[in-house]
């Protein structure tokens, strides 16, 4: 193998100074080889070298008096001066050594993914501001301010709440009896404006479900014994339960379900305004408030022992009870059908 890699050395090129070739450095190191395995370890191990020297010359770090610089071209590598005779086994370990030469970027000059990371590291002007740090301090401002937020909601919701309206309204048992206006806040519950409308019937002696043809000493004893319980009230064609606040429809801006559309209780959902006048024991006459001027023929106080007798019986056959959600919106909103599930055409 000496003598074989002597007998191929090529001539030394002119004007190479004392750079160190890597095809030289190669026949040094392979004196003397036996095996394929041996000599491919020694060329990437020589190409390596190079490369490494290569690379700090041009990042300026070699020492002036070093002068194996030359970086080897392929061609200086893969002139075949050295072969074992398996051209086949040269070629294909030239094609995986070569990479290392390419992956060397010359200075001043980007590849297409360099230059996409550099276009990814820019900052975005459109993101939002980074997140402040959460110290002591400004936990405790947050939750100061979460907690003032919160008295200033109760204390709005509370004026809202005490703000008196009037519910003009009618007695119905198959025909509209008016019966007038009854003053309630809107933070009162629905019980409570049909304890007053029980009043109102006594005081006018209105029959009652069963006095239909009782005087009307009869009649109003028959409502002064009557129970709250044994009265509904009907808005539109939705039956109010007892235990709702008129607040939970008017804060919620709850839909009557009418074809006139509009709201269950069109009241304000606001605070009051202040009161115009001095004095603190002032308090507006019925026509000053808010719903004196409403059709009291939207709201129909019922005795309950005559729905449960007419309730298969137009119009009672197309109210429902109400309940938050959307299915009550769907059931409400969808075909018009009473309790036996037949369909009006109307």
């Amino acid at each position: 193998m000496a003598e074989d890699g002597e007998s191929h050395a090529s001539t030394p090129r002119p004007f190479a100074g004392q750079s160190v070739s890597a095809e030289e450095m190669l026949k040094e190191q392979t004196v003397g080889l036996v095996h394929l395995s041996d000599f491919r370890k020694r060329r990437a191990e020589v190409l390596e070298q190079k490369e490494r020297e290569a690379h700090d010359k041009s990042l300026g770090r070699l020492a002036s008096g070093n002068s194996r610089s030359a970086t080897p071209s392929a061609g200086e590598v893969t002139d075949g001066k050295l072969s074992f005779g398996d051209d086949q086994y040269e070629i294909g370990e030239e094609s995986a050594a070569t990479p290392r030469d390419s992956s060397v970027s010359r200075p001043g000059s980007k590849t297409p993914a360099e230059d996409s990371a550099v276009r990814r590291m820019k900052a975005n002007p459109n993101a939002p501001p980074p997140p402040k740090a959460l110290t002591k301090a400004s936990i405790e401002a947050e939750a100061l301010a979460r907690d003032t937020l919160r008295k200033e909601f109760l204390i709005m919701q509370e004026a809202i709440k005490n703000t008196e309206i009037m519910i003009p309204f009618v007695f119905y048992d198959g025909t509209s009896i008016p019966a007038g206006s009854v003053r309630v806040k809107k933070g009162d519950h629905v019980w409570l404006f049909l304890d007053r409308c029980r009043k109102v019937g006594a005081e006018m002696g209105v029959r009652g479900a069963n006095g239909a043809s009782k005087a009307k000493k009869d009649s109003r004893r028959e409502w002064a014994r009557v129970s709250v319980d044994d009265l509904m009230l009907v808005k539109g064609d939705i039956i109010v339960p007892h235990h709702y606040e008129f607040y939970h429809f008017i804060a919620n801006r709850v839909p009557s379900f009418s074809r006139g559309g509009g709201l269950l209780f069109d009241y304000s959902n606001q605070p009051p305004t202040e009161n115009p006048s001095d004095d603190p024991l002032f308090r507006p006459s019925d026509d000053q408030l808010e719903g004196a001027d409403k059709d009291f023929s939207e709201t129909k106080v019922v005795d309950r022992r005559w729905y449960e007798k007419n309730k298969h019986i137009y119009p009672a056959s197309l109210w429902h009870e109400y309940e938050p959600g959307k299915e009550f919106e769907e059931k409400m909103t969808s075909t018009r059908r009473d309790a036996q599930g037949n369909t009006f055409f109307f």
